[in-house]
Parts: structure tokens; sequence; C-alpha cells
């Protein structure tokens, strides 16, 4: 088990509430994190090693650049670590801590891999789902990953080992929009497109529709950047009730909701989009 070897994860076997289960991880050098000084002969030092000048991040500062760890935001509220370590698949995994408010969990965790290249190759999941949500994957500091350390300690939530903490209580569903009953036109919205998208993948999407370039109108913002949404016309409301039937289909990895939308809608989109 990782867990065994490990000295990040040799905790105290006694009172549950024993803060030292955190506290090696706190302590200066430990073995991971050892490269980032130099011994007396001035060479490096412990097992980690920098990152690599031809990667990407190479020349940042120092204090993100050193630090073997990550930062998750944006993930199911019902999620747990072995979700995380299923997430990075492949990847060898030295901690990971889910962060909590006031008892809650916030969509966001902290992961420390066993040395820099591991954490390179994390940042590369950014955006891939965990169920039906896209992940965040960005560095993260030292400094960022001990203060929720603390603020865990301080909150009463302590690590157990084994990833035996239960997840945090789902939240109450909202009631499934009944789309069939929707009042229909002869404009769809799509929503949880790749923000990469471009009209012809939308119009592949529809394949067997035929759809053409005038048909399709991606959704942008101010800034000229992408929302994720767009809206699609079809010949008539009947039609375009059928393409419903490719509701939570994928374009590329992302899961796409279709919603009947209105001509009004899909105008405005079409305003925006030419600015």
């Amino acid at each position: 088990m990782m867990m065994e070897s490990n000295p990040y994860f040799a905790v105290n076997a006694g009172n549950p509430l024993d803060v030292s289960k955190r506290a090696r991880m706190m302590e200066p050098g430990p073995p991971y994190f050892g490269g980032m000084g130099s011994n007396a002969g001035g060479a490096s030092g412990g097992f980690y090693q920098p990152f690599n000048s031809n990667l990407a991040g190479a020349g940042v500062s120092t204090g993100i650049q050193n630090f073997p760890g990550v930062r998750l935001r944006g993930l199911p509220f019902d999620c747990n670590e072995i979700d995380i370590c299923k997430f990075f698949a492949g990847l060898e995994i030295v901690d990971c801590l889910l962060v909590n408010k006031n008892g809650r969990f916030t969509g966001e965790a902290f992961v420390v891999f066993t040395g820099a290249m591991p954490a390179e190759f994390a940042l590369h999941r950014n955006r891939q789902n965990m169920g039906r949500r896209y992940v965040e994957v960005f560095r993260c500091k030292k400094q960022e990953y001990y203060c929720a350390i603390a603020n865990e300690v301080n909150q009463g939530v302590y690590f157990e080992p084994e990833f035996r903490r239960s997840p945090p209580p789902p939240r109450p569903k909202k009631p499934a929009e009944d789309k069939g009953s929707m009042e229909y036109t002869e404009v769809l919205k799509l929503r949880g497109l790749p923000y990469s998208a471009t009209t012809e993948d939308i119009i592949k999407f529809f394949l067997e529709y035929e759809l053409t370039e005038e048909n399709v109108h991606i959704a942008y913002r101010s800034d000229g950047k992408a929302t994720g949404e767009a809206f699609v016309e079809f010949p008539t409301a009947e039609v375009a009730k059928t393409a419903m039937c490719k509701d939570k289909m994928t374009i590329g990895t992302r899961y796409v909701e279709l919603f009947p939308s209105t001509p009004e809608e899909a105008s405005r989109a079409k305003s925006r989009g030419r600015q």
C-alpha cells in the first residue's frame, strides 16, 4: 500500500483527535520536499527533483514550481479520495485533502504527488470530467496546502488512513425538468459545450439533421470567449423535439444538455457573435 511505505501517511494510532496525524507533513524538510534546498556540499538533497526546464511552467516562481502538488476545483459534492485517485490514475499520490468549510465539502481539494513529474502530468488533466462535472486542476503553493491542513485541524476534521473518511452528506436534488412537457419552437439551446467547440463540431453532433453553419449560433461573452452555450435552428418545432434524443450525449469529453429555446434567444446570441 502506498500509505504504508510513505512517511506522509505515518499516523498516530492513539487518540483519533491527535493532531500529530498531520504534524509530520508540516515539519521542515520531509523527503519529498528535500529537493527544495541543498546539502552542505551544495548538491540537492532528498528524493524530489525540481521541474525539468523543458516542461511548461519552467522558470516560474519557485514557491509554486518546487511544490509537487495541485489544487482541484469543481469536484462533485459526493466525491471522496478514492474518486480523486481514480481521476489521477497512473500517478502516485502522497496525500489527498478534501477541503471542508463549516462541516460541508467545498468542491475543492489538494493533491500532493511523489515528485515534480507526476505533478506536471496531473496539470494535463485540467477540465477533464469526474462524473458529469469537469474539474479544474492548477498549481498550488506549499503554503496554501499547509493552510488547508491547519484549517482542517481547527475545524475538528481529521485525516483517517486508508481513505476511510466518509464523504459529505449529499445535497438534496432539485426536481428534474420535464423537457418533454415544455413548449418547443424550432430552436434548441445547448449547454455544457467544450469551450473549444466549433460550429463544425455542432453540425457533426447533429449529423443526421443536415444542418448548415447558418443554423448554428455559438454564444460568446463580451471579451470574446465562448460561454459553453449555443443555439441551433431546425426546420420545424417537431424536428427540434426529435433532436432532443441527443440530450446528454457528448462532444469531446463533455456531455451536452439540450433545452427548448426561442428564435429571440438565438438572435441575441447571433448578434453578440458578430461584435
